[in-house]
């Protein structure tokens, strides 16, 4: 069995209320490739940050979390980071 790499990807979304549709349309067209989804933004009683992270541990082929990657990064606004974590031999 071939081990696949752990990867994790890091999404920051600096206009929350603008940017939402179009980076909710790419992670539902990769679903399959999302493992876990985690949104992280500041709100307390009286704010609500307009910035926001989501990290994503994913699954499947690596050449598909490649171009789910790929279609974020054509966002203005959003700034996507990967970490890959790779299995020893």
């Amino acid at each position: 069995m071939i081990k696949q790499n752990h990867i994790i990807v890091g999404i920051h979304i600096q206009d929350r209320h603008g940017k939402v549709p179009d980076v909710q349309g790419i992670l539902t067209e990769y679903g399959c490739s999302i493992k876990t989804r985690v949104g992280l933004h500041t709100v307390t009683d009286d704010y609500c940050s307009p910035a926001g992270i989501v990290l994503l541990e994913t699954a499947g082929p690596q050449s598909d979390v490649e171009g789910m990657v790929a279609a974020l990064e054509k966002l203005e606004n959003v700034d996507v980071k990967t970490m890959v974590f790779e299995h020893a031999d």
